[in-house]
């Protein structure tokens, strides 16, 4: 893809794993086209009619010179209801001309993502209404409803709407102080904000601890057995919400009581839906507070059996842990990638590494108790592994244009 600029945020690539589909975004002489191919063979599936976003809004250009990135238009998938969609979206704004100010939004375009064609028109498009300078804007998919979130704090922001694709309602949440009734006897609550959209509701997290879908659950309801109800001083609810991914919800516990003794933290994996606890462990990964950014995403294999945060690592069918953080003379292992049979494969992490020095890769088999394989510097990480064993890169080739490949399982 030539027309993705140097220094943007993301890559306008998604994956529909239930659909077999790697979906791309390209600029087209009237607009832009999606274009969907077999995830496993790269072959064609279908191409989009060319899609017309709203006008971008002043700045989203970014600037090379100083390092501040551009925003672009961008893709992501979602399922509903046992189905996948792929979705084009865009922030910018929506008639503006010499006559009109226009109106803000961030413009989805929704499609099928077992599509068939070469002209596929959206089923349809949904313009949320925002306020958000350019790269405030986060969309996301990973409670099983489109989240389309901005303002505040870059790596969480404050105001959030969720989207149904499959009817096009709109729900804002523009003041999530107040969705959670345990915020009002909360010591400085005013960091709330809305994590990830549910089929019954947001999932909602505070700032100093506490999360839960309003109407359905609280984060004290699920709190694993042995772990105090408030933790500090001031008393905070126990639990900070780490992320979600595929409708499961990453928590980091405080062990260390009111006062806070310097105890490893306690690591849990939630249904998203109904907060059921599905796996815990102990891990001396640090716990980031609910409104600090995160320093991994959480990622999943494709099956949904194992999900890691950087060191911190699940085995969900078995319903076991495994801490990766360093511990005296082992050194971290930061997960970026795991297969289904359970290879993954993350980076090494030390204090004695040098800064900017390239990564050494480490391969390990989750499935069982063998060591870490040391893979080197120079090895590339997937930025996606399918079902089949098969793996997306995503890098720059010598002329700086974005290029997409897919390795097979040999």
């Amino acid at each position: 893809m030539n027309w993705v600029p140097g220094a943007v945020r993301t890559i306008p690539v998604t994956a529909a794993p239930r659909s077999g589909v790697i979906a791309m975004l390209h600029v087209a002489s009237n607009g832009y086209t999606v274009e969907a191919k077999a995830a496993d063979t790269g072959e064609a599936r279908w191409l989009s009619a060319p899609w017309n976003p709203p006008t971008p809004v002043e700045g989203a250009e970014g600037d090379a010179g100083s390092g501040e990135l551009g925003e672009i238009p961008d893709v992501t998938a979602v399922e509903r209801d046992g189905r996948e969609y792929v979705i084009a979206y865009a922030h910018g704004m929506r008639g503006r001309d010499s006559l009109h100010e226009g109106a803000e939004v961030v413009r989805l375009a929704v499609y099928a993502a077992d599509a068939s064609g070469t002209s596929v028109k959206p089923l349809r498009e949904i313009d949320v209404p925002v306020s958000a300078d350019p790269g405030e804007v986060r969309v996301g998919s990973t409670g099983g409803r489109v989240l389309v979130a901005w303002g505040g704090n870059e790596a969480f922001p404050r105001s959030a709407a969720a989207v149904d694709v499959a009817t096009g309602k709109v729900d804002s949440y523009q003041k999530p102080d107040g969705l959670l009734s345990q915020c009002a006897t909360t010591v400085a609550c005013s960091s709330t904000r809305v994590m990830a959209a549910t089929p019954d509701g947001p999932l909602v997290s505070m700032g100093t601890g506490g999360f839960g879908i309003p109407g359905h659950w609280f984060s004290d309801d699920v709190r694993p057995h042995g772990l105090e109800a408030k933790t500090g001083i001031v008393g905070s609810w126990n639990g900070d919400a780490y992320g979600v991914a595929d409708g499961n919800l990453l928590v980091g516990w405080s062990t260390g009581g009111k006062f806070g003794a310097p105890n490893d933290p306690l690591w849990s994996v939630h249904d998203v839906r109904t907060g059921k606890l599905r796996a815990s462990m102990t891990c001396a990964h640090d716990v980031a507070d609910s409104d600090e950014a995160r320093d991994y995403p959480v990622i999943i294999s494709p099956d949904g059996r194992y999900l890691a945060a950087g060191p911190v690592v699940f085995d969900l069918q078995r319903g076991k842990g495994t801490c990766l953080e360093g511990d005296g003379d082992r050194k971290t292992i930061a997960l970026a990638a795991i297969r289904d049979d359970g290879t993954a494969y993350g980076a090494v992490l030390g204090k004695s590494a040098a800064s900017g020095s390239e990564a050494v890769v480490a391969e390990l088999d989750l499935a069982s108790t063998g060591e870490p394989k040391v893979l080197g510097t120079g090895v590339r990480v997937p930025y996606l592994t399918s079902v089949n064993g098969s793996g997306l890169f995503l890098d720059r080739d010598n002329d700086a244009n974005v290029r997409v490949s897919l390795r097979r399982e040999r």
